[in-house]
């Protein structure tokens, strides 16, 4: 099968496999399992911030974040296609009792314009304007990376307003990697980085939030709210480890993949618009005589897969699993249809 429905589809390497077999581990409950200590540190380190904290998923480290920048009642600036809003199972409500102030941006990015516009005033009626979230990449929006220069000015707009300002990071290795940027750039920005390892790095599981060291503490405490506080989980912290030091560059060969997707897709004439490809995902319109569950159907009869993320667009991720003879043969297939 050639599994193109998400870069969380991916299986370890014997390699990574090796590093989890031999990974110490200890209770981490207790603060006590060195694996998941030192990659905390190590994430921490590579984003110039003073503490990390682990967790099962993205949508935990997101969701943590939110709870210890807010209280109850306060709203969230976000893009109207981020993931902290679409794909959390309303957790800004559920878990911090907040509303949330979407911004109609472009392709699942905002501008300081916009976050300064959607501010609310000091009024009892209105909800207190507490945190600025982006997503970099931006998944909706077909990887579409940030422009840096824009990220410092939104800071500036957060600064001056005593907004805190926090990064779904999921695909933020993606973005440095394409913009040629460093995780410090980043680290120095924002309060708040919640990074994926189980995206394009190819683990099994896990994410890590980082921030000061007061900000961390609140966040292990909310990790033991949440159920997220595990024990023995050096062994999958092993895998977060092995990727940051192996799997990170290799990432440039995903976005060339996608490249050569695309352009291959620009040429049919089923399809319609296809969003600016700058990293690993392609969302491209089906239109004519295809709908885009038919062409889902058709590409899952060749063993493609492949996700509708409406009724007319279709998505497609690149990853680590997928080889040069693997987009070969997915050529092949849209050729004959």
């Amino acid at each position: 099968m050639i599994d193109f429905r998400s870069d969380t589809v991916t299986k370890p390497s014997q390699e990574m496999i090796q590093a989890m077999m031999a990974a110490p581990v200890g209770d981490d409950v207790f603060g006590e399992d060195p694996t998941i200590n030192l990659l905390e540190k190590t994430a921490a380190d590579m984003f110039g911030m003073e503490a990390g904290v682990f967790c099962p998923s993205g949508t935990m480290t997101n969701q943590i974040a939110i709870k210890v920048h807010t209280q109850a009642g306060d709203e969230v600036i976000c893009d109207k296609m981020s993931h902290v809003y679409l794909y959390e199972g309303g957790g800004i409500a559920f878990t911090s009792g907040c509303s949330v102030r979407l911004i109609d941006g472009d392709r699942g990015r905002i501008t300081a314009a916009q976050v300064i516009q959607s501010i609310n005033p000091e009024d009892v009626h209105k909800p207190i304007s507490t945190l600025v979230s982006v997503e970099n990449t931006a998944n909706r929006g077909g990887g579409a990376c940030y422009n840096f220069n824009e990220l410092e000015k939104i800071k500036t707009v957060c600064t001056e307003n005593n907004l805190k300002f926090h990064l779904d990071g999921a695909r933020i290795w993606n973005a440095l990697i394409a913009n040629n940027e460093t995780p410090k750039q980043y680290g120095a920005l924002f309060n708040s980085i919640s990074i994926c390892l189980s995206k394009g790095l190819g683990t099994p599981v896990g994410s890590v939030l980082l921030g000061d060291k007061d900000f961390i503490k609140k966040a292990r405490r909310w990790r033991k709210v949440f159920g997220g506080g595990m024990r023995q989980a050096g062994f999958i912290a092993a895998a977060g480890l092995y990727a940051l030091e192996n799997n990170i560059n290799r990432l440039a060969q995903d976005h060339e993949h996608a490249q050569i997707i695309a352009a291959v897709l620009k040429e049919k004439d089923f399809v319609g618009e296809i969003l600016p490809v700058e990293t690993n995902i392609i969302i491209f319109e089906i239109k004519g005589r295809l709908s885009a569950n038919d062409f889902v159907e058709k590409m899952k009869a060749n063993n493609i897969w492949m996700f509708a993320v409406s009724a007319t667009q279709v998505r497609m991720v690149l990853h680590l699993d997928i080889t040069p003879s693997m987009v070969a043969e997915t050529i092949d297939a849209f050729n004959r249809l």
